[in-house]
């Protein structure tokens, strides 16, 4: 079956849920219109008048980017409220947990939480796809790189929703519950599920699609060089120790990224502005805590005794600043 196909019948049963998605169709149709125009201006010796494209092309440029821009924009931000509100109740227990159940209007069960999380991932990868098939085959029809640089600017503007901090959460989410006793519907067959991973002792989050694609998150920090503690997800997409990212935005863990100046920069992508946002990784923290114990509970009493000296260090300059000493 052609992926066109089975994204179709994939969106089709996501009606009742009203989840936005690519125009697959409608951009297969823009550029089928964009080939026979091509065609049209190819000379006698079968020669491409490059004048007209793919620098400057009057059917997809004024339409093509714009709708997929739009797409992107409403799946990620779909994506990532989904994934915000169900991993919130998850991690939420008590009196907070059936606030959130009952502000919220949400009804279900346990199951019903581990399914809605796998299919929040098959959301994003199949999406994901989509849009990668969509900007190759724009590439193809113009003979350009266009497309790929739409991707890096759409990276840049933090709408690539693979880019998404969320992602990580819902796949460490499905890793974290995988064990348990329920037995949820079976997963389409795109999608294969998330594993934790060790390659020479260094972690990483994986997830497999079908036509062999396949989806890998690197969990060492590239500060400390060790698996990544107390991880935090910056808007770039890069996921540190929180204690190595305070350090990078000249921030105590006091203070807080929140705290950081918008001129401080990721020290892997160098994008400025990229701490304000950051997201802790919880369920990530979890995942981690339960299959590296002996490193997390090292890594903890190390940490702790560099909270101190720096809780310690911040209130005795907020004490010299009010003294005026």
């Amino acid at each position: 079956m052609k992926f066109c196909k089975k994204y179709q019948e994939y969106m089709q049963g996501q009606e009742k849920k009203q989840l936005p998605g690519v125009g697959f169709k409608k951009l297969k149709k823009i550029l089928k219109k964009c080939r026979g125009n091509l065609q049209s201006r190819t000379g006698l010796d079968g020669t491409l008048d490059m004048q007209t494209c793919p620098h400057q092309c009057p059917v997809c440029d004024g339409t093509f980017f714009p709708s997929l821009l739009n797409e992107m924009s409403a799946i990620v931000g779909c994506f990532n409220e989904r994934a915000q509100k169900l991993l919130e109740l998850h991690l939420a227990s008590g009196f907070s947990k059936c606030l959130i159940w009952f502000k919220d209007k949400l009804q279900g069960t346990h199951t019903a939480l581990i399914q809605e999380g796998k299919d929040l991932v098959t959301y994003a990868l199949i999406n994901a796809i989509a849009i990668r098939k969509i900007l190759k085959k724009y590439d193809k029809v113009h003979y350009s790189k266009q497309g790929q640089a739409f991707r890096s600017q759409a990276q840049s503007m933090h709408i690539e929703i693979l880019q998404s901090p969320w992602l990580c959460e819902l796949m460490a989410f499905h890793i974290n519950l995988r064990e348990t006793k329920v037995n949820p519907r079976k997963a389409p067959a795109f999608f294969e599920g998330c594993y934790l991973k060790f390659n020479d002792g260094k972690p990483s989050l994986s997830c497999d699609l079908f036509d062999s694609v396949k989806l890998d998150i690197d969990l060492t920090c590239s500060i400390c060089l060790d698996t990544v503690f107390d991880p935090v997800s910056l808007t770039c997409g890069h996921i540190f120790c929180y204690i190595c990212a305070c350090s990078a935005a000249s921030v105590t863990i006091v203070d807080g990224l929140k705290a950081a100046e918008p001129k401080e920069k990721c020290p892997l992508c160098r994008e400025a502005g990229v701490y304000e946002g950051a997201v802790h990784l919880e369920e990530l923290s979890l995942l981690l805590s339960r299959s590296c114990h002996e490193y997390w509970e090292e890594r903890l009493k190390m940490e702790r005794v560099e909270r101190i000296q720096q809780a310690k260090e911040h209130w005795e300059t907020q004490c010299r600043a009010f003294m005026g000493v």
